[in-house]
Parts: structure tokens; sequence; C-alpha cells
């Protein structure tokens, strides 16, 4: 079974390009920092860096929402392959081809807000609702 899930954030803006040809599809290609859960005592926190390739919808979805440090999850297959480069060398590749993809945190957790009050979550798991926002709920 070739099976991957992952969880990290993307080094940079998907390079999203479109295949020629009648029936074009989107391809989009980026890289994801994915934590290691393990360290050594006195190490600092390592990442791996992990190419990613999506198809179609996934890969304009990508285009569309994801961003240069976007947290997200994604399910998919690793792929080898090999091509010639022009010095002649022979260079191998490994990707994930990306098969499902989701968020990983809110957006409001990408983009701390600078002003207002945040909601507090109370032990019971429920948000306490801060003074003066009674007006902006509408079943109130």
């Amino acid at each position: 079974m070739n099976k991957v899930i992952l969880l990290g954030r993307l080094t940079r803006d998907p390079d999203v390009r479109y295949s020629s040809g009648e029936n074009s599809t989107a391809v989009a290609r980026y890289t994801l920092a994915v934590d290691r859960r393990f360290r050594r005592e006195g190490d600092s926190a390592t990442a791996d860096f992990i190419g990613c390739v999506a198809f179609g919808r996934q890969a304009e979805f990508a285009e569309k929402y994801l961003r240069q440090g976007t947290k997200i999850a994604i399910t998919g297959r690793i792929q080898t392959g090999s091509y010639t480069n022009r010095e002649g060398r022979k260079v191998y590749t490994t990707d994930v081809v990306v098969e499902e993809q989701e968020f990983a945190e809110s957006k409001s957790a990408e983009h701390p807000r600078e002003q207002g009050v945040t909601p507090q979550a109370d032990m019971d798991g429920f948000m306490t609702i801060p003074d003066g926002v009674d007006e902006d709920i509408p079943f109130m």
C-alpha cells in the first residue's frame, strides 16, 4: 500500500501551470515543511521539505487558496521518477501526488487579530462571548 499523510506549512506559494492541448489540466507544485516529531535533547527543531504535486481540481484549489505559510494536511501517494538533465546526468525525483488537501488551522490562527477582543474558550469547550457584541449575533 502506498499512502502518505502529511501535516505542514507551504514554503512558498504554489507554482501552478496548465498542460497544453484541448483538455488542459492544472498542475500545482509546492513544498511542505513538515516538522520532525522527535529530536535529540539540545538540538533545534528540524523539518523535512517534501515536494508535492496536485492535478486537476486539487491544483485549482491550491492556486486559489494556498499561500506561503498556510498550514495544511494532505493525503496522497509517493511517486518516483527520473529524467536526464541538460548536463546529461540522470536525476531521480520523489514527490507526493496529492489526493486530498485541507486547511489544518483557521484563518484567524494564521493571521491573528491585531485589534479587538478574541473570544476565549471555557473549560467546557464553549467560547465566551465578549461584552458588547450581542447586536452582531443574529439569533439573540
